[in-house]
């Protein structure tokens, strides 16, 4: 008998890792007619990072799943705009002296706009990944739907953060068909199917590129430049930098201050000066904040009652969220207790409950 999912066809995108592989294998059980697809975006050794990404290995591992699965398998190369939409952006935030947010901007620009795309064009209905995120639809009182992203039931591997810049369209194309599973859940998931990837290592780093040195990966990019480094309490010199751009706010490591008896943290960057702020204790108030300012604010659906709605918000991935209020017009949040470490580049994300509302990137 056919499923009445058999007329819907849904290209996922396939990591060649453990959660799209099961990602895949629900969509196929659940009667979609499933392709998957393998997003080539990164090859070569610019800017010195080649050994880092294993990227035969992982199309060898999706295709072989899609070979258990019995469904036909792609790969579609999106490397160029790769390059000058993630890794550009990258750059060009840290010289700003800012810290980017790449995985946000791949799903913005590849995942959710180029793959959605070329697969709509190839004959898709809609796209599928295995990011940890459910999509709930809502029947307005007019009759029409309207999408909600909500958290993954991991709290965890929740991925809503990175999926905050979703729209409405966007959403109403998109399934996230493991975002009512926790991570051992899904493991045990892909052992009993006896999927190649059961086993396979969490992957960490840059989107699409993996595991790298940071610190290497920047400075073999952007020029080195000497500066002083500053007490902010005493404003007297206790170190040099080679570069403000290379720093973040909250860091302790590679300062190369010793024979401190508490650690110095970097609470502040001038960018102009070139000249990097340091106070002593991981809990200096000048690393504290509770109004945060936003570039520019999205909402995933225009329409949600946020002045209504009791609203928490993040300024990093994997933080508790803490209570507060938006102001859409000064595009600031107000947070009721201090946050610590608020990076310029970074993403504010609010939510209601499980209702993943928006956000914005954290300006200067």
């Amino acid at each position: 008998m056919k499923s009445a999912n058999s007329n819907t066809k849904v290209f996922v995108g396939m990591s060649g890792g453990v959660d799209s592989s099961v990602a895949a294998a629900l969509l196929v059980e659940q009667g979609y007619d499933v392709t998957g697809v393998y997003m080539k975006n990164w090859s070569g050794d610019d800017y010195g990072i080649q050994a880092d990404c294993p990227w035969e290995q992982d199309q060898a591992d999706a295709e072989a799943v899609c070979k258990q699965l019995g469904i036909p398998f792609r790969s579609f190369n999106f490397e160029k705009e790769y390059r000058e939409r993630v890794v550009e952006y990258f750059f060009s935030e840290y010289r700003k002296g800012r810290t980017p947010n790449p995985d946000i901007m791949c799903n913005k620009e590849i995942k959710f706009d180029l793959f959605l795309a070329k697969a709509q064009a190839e004959g898709a209905d809609m796209i599928a990944t295995g990011h940890y995120a459910r999509r709930e639809v809502v029947q307005n009182g007019n009759g029409s739907e309207s999408y909600r992203l909500l958290k993954g039931v991991d709290n965890n591997k929740d991925q809503s953060y990175f999926l905050y810049t979703l729209t409405q369209e966007r959403l109403s194309k998109t399934l996230f068909p493991i975002g009512h599973l926790t991570k051992p859940e899904l493991r045990k998931q892909a052992k009993a199917l006896g999927l190649k990837t059961a086993e396979k290592p969490d992957s960490q780093g840059i989107c699409f590129i993996g595991e790298i040195n940071v610190y290497k990966f920047l400075r073999a990019n952007i020029p080195t430049q000497s500066g002083e480094i500053r007490d902010i309490d005493t404003n007297e010199i206790v170190g040099t930098h080679d570069g403000v751009w290379f720093y973040t706010i909250g860091q302790r490591e590679g300062l190369k201050i010793g024979g401190q008896a508490v650690p110095y943290f970097v609470v502040g960057k001038d960018l102009e000066s070139n000249t990097l702020f340091v106070g002593h204790g991981n809990d200096h108030p000048a690393m504290f904040q509770t109004e945060v300012k936003m570039e520019n604010l999205h909402l995933i659906d225009p329409a949600f009652g946020v002045e209504d709605s009791p609203l928490e918000a993040v300024v990093r991935y994997r933080q508790k969220p803490e209570l507060g209020t938006l102001d859409r017009e000064s595009l600031t949040f107000r947070f009721e207790k201090p946050q610590r470490a608020v990076t310029s580049g970074q993403s504010l994300v609010v939510y209601s409950g499980e209702i993943c509302v928006g956000g914005g990137i954290i300006g200067a």
